[in-house]
């Protein structure tokens, strides 16, 4: 028994889960119950579990929690996450034209080629613009509306009887949307073949207000996806939670009209932050790559390589180290770097120097190279895999503020790592252990309030009914000999004294601090409905793996006490004076600090490298189908 109940700790010792935000007892209606359905729903249908024959009241108390000889593995209840949805594309509308016409021409001349007055035909010619066909998302179209219903705008991309410059320099632009991670097929356009002797001037007048509208919409949609992303985050998953930025379009046809140089005022509409330029130039690296004028270094190990070894593969190790470690890494092992030979073996300073690059990259800093520092090494991924990764990370780039501020917390879960950033600077940086694949964390942001210190875990439905509930029907007491606080209805009782196969609708169990609290010391709060945050675990052991998607969906931080004292401007050692009182108490930082737990596969260093991570929950597929979805639709115009 007490090996078992050792075991048990630790097992719930390295639980997260969604849990609630605050010292108090878990509640009653909790996240999972919303994501099940409403609250009378989730009662009778998720909680509501019975022996065949024997209705059991929910919440009920019995005599001693007697199992009045039910099976315990009876029809055991689970509580599942959130789930990938089958991308939906956005509703595409036919533009409303019926407007675009000059009232005060329409109708007045019958045939341009007779009428002999020049200045008349761009009036004359919107009565084809009233007979253009175009779709658009609903942005868009208002947009398109707004400008060509007010019969005061002139058009925007023709000139006189033919295609503007200022057109062709905004579908030059708009064919250059690969090199900012868009597609450039959503915005492809051809110009209308007119023939300067073509005697019908209806037909070439109805085939440039048809391409006016088309490029007007084009240049709409170049600008609203540029600035918020192509798709909307929220439709890929339930992990996803982003409020979708809101694009003001008003003004673009209006400044891309009088701008003296209409493509550079597109092109500038993309983020321009550090981290997505330098997305951007790493991407256009990668292409020019694929050229194949890039030599690819290779490293063929059969298996690890330890300090002392000797290998033919160290002047491969040597030469990718060369050529992906950072400036800082080969400037503190310059002389390591200018005095290798082509030796095979792998000494001290080739140990010391693949130390350094390791702990750059978050791997375990102990000199042993395996498959995750080989893959580091070279770069990880082909050209293809990284060029896909990047333009998916400037997607997402695109669901956050372009401006992350000057003093944030970056969380990028397929890193591993959790980065503080201060007056723009990166000030510390650690690991981290996030959900596993089945306890995924979510992606999104929200604002760093407070800091608690020695904190009650108060246990999530989750966790309760997926993970206790099993052993609690085979020992009722199992709580009770953990020193877990067990409540229903609001009233403490002893965890023997529940009917367990009843709901757990009324019941809320948490832990109070201690030593061996899944919490541990503290815990970092940026309350959401997800009941996501940070905090300190007594499982330190899982900081050594290089994979550490091992929670039940919160954030684990291996340094808590040095990230505490970054996010309250205070030190560390007041923080451990404030955990050494041991009662649980909370203090508020001094002003919220933006915290962005994302999910990037690719995402630059402190030194503005790229660094590329394994997709850990396979995310990024799912936004490719997005993309691919999206361009479909868009393709099927009219």
């Amino acid at each position: 028994m007490t090996f078992v109940l050792k075991s048990a700790v630790s097992a719930l010792a390295i639980s997260c889960g969604l849990a609630v935000l605050s010292a108090a007892p878990a509640h009653a209606y909790t996240l999972m119950d919303m994501l099940r359905g409403d609250r009378q729903r989730s009662q009778s249908t998720i909680f509501m579990d019975q022996a065949p024959g024997r209705p059991v009241p929910r919440g009920a108390v019995g005599p001693g929690g007697s199992l009045g000889g039910l099976d315990p593995e009876a029809a055991l209840p689970k509580v599942s996450g959130p789930r990938y949805y089958t991308y939906k594309t956005e509703t595409l509308q036919f533009v409303d034209t019926s407007k675009f016409a000059d009232p005060a021409v329409t109708g007045a001349v019958a045939d341009v080629s007779s009428s002999g007055d020049a200045g008349v035909e761009p009036a004359v010619q919107r009565r084809f613009l009233a007979q253009a066909k175009v779709r658009a998302n609903a942005d868009v179209a208002k947009a398109l509306e707004a400008y060509y219903g007010d019969s005061r705008n002139p058009l925007v991309w023709i000139d006189g009887s033919q295609v503007s410059e200022g057109a062709k320099s905004a579908m030059a632009a708009l064919a250059d949307a690969a090199s900012v991670g868009l597609d450039p097929a959503d915005y492809a356009l051809q110009a209308p073949n007119i023939d300067p002797a073509n005697p019908d001037p209806a037909a070439r007048d109805r085939a440039l207000m048809q391409f006016e509208l088309d490029l007007s919409a084009k240049v709409l949609a170049f600008v609203q996806d540029t600035v918020r992303g192509r798709i909307d985050p929220n439709k890929i998953s339930g992990y996803h939670d982003f409020q979708r930025k809101a694009v003001n379009l008003a003004p673009v046809l209006k400044l891309a009209r009088m701008s003296p140089d209409v493509g550079a005022y597109i092109a500038n509409r993309s983020p321009d932050s550090p981290q997505f330029l330098a997305l951007k130039a790493e991407l256009a690296k990668l292409r020019a790559a694929d050229s194949g004028t890039e030599e690819r270094i290779v490293i063929s190990l059969d298996r690890s390589l330890k300090p002392g070894d000797s290998s033919p593969e160290v002047a491969n190790i040597v030469k990718a180290l060369q050529k992906h470690g950072s400036e800082k890494l080969k400037t503190d092992h310059a002389a390591t770097l200018a005095a290798y030979a082509g030796s095979s073996d792998y000494s001290p300073d080739i140990v010391s120097l693949v130390e350094d690059f390791q702990k750059e990259r978050g791997l375990k800093s102990d000199g042993v190279i395996g498959q995750a520092t080989v893959r580091a090494m070279i770069g990880g991924d082909s050209n293809a895999s990284k060029i896909d990764k990047l333009v998916v990370a400037m997607e997402q780039a695109r669901w956050l503020p372009e401006d992350l501020g000057s003093r944030y917390v970056m969380i990028n879960q397929p890193a591993f790592m959790a980065y503080y950033h201060n007056d723009g600077k990166e000030q510390l940086s650690m690991r981290v252990v996030v959900g596993g694949k089945n306890n995924q964390t979510y992606f999104f942001d929200d604002e760093i309030e407070t800091v608690e210190f020695n904190p009650f875990w108060g246990v999530p439905q989750s966790i309760i009914i997926n993970e206790m509930l099993p052993k609690l029907r085979s020992d009722p007491n199992y709580l009770d000999q953990l020193g877990y606080e067990v409540e229903v209805n609001g009233h403490a009782v002893a965890s023997s004294s529940v009917d367990w196969y009843g709901s757990t609708d009324n019941v809320s169990v948490r832990q109070p601090p201690s030593s061996d609290n899944a919490l541990g010391e503290l815990k970092i709060l940026f309350p959401n409905s997800h009941a996501i945050y940070m905090h300190d675990t007594p499982s330190k052991s899982f900081f050594k793996r290089d994979m550490r998607a091992l929670s039940h969906g919160c954030v684990r931080l291996s340094e808590p006490r040095a990230m505490a004292a970054a996010v309250l401007g205070t030190t560390v050692d007041d923080v451990a004076k404030q955990i050494a009182t041991g009662q649980n108490h909370a203090v508020k930082v001094p002003q919220k600090i933006p915290v962005y737990v994302s999910y990037f596969t690719a995402w630059p260093n402190k030194d503005g490298v790229v660094e590329y991570f394994d997709d850990v929950y396979g995310r990024d597929a799912y936004v490719d189908k997005a993309f691919d979805a999206t361009t479909k639709a868009r393709g099927a115009q009219i």
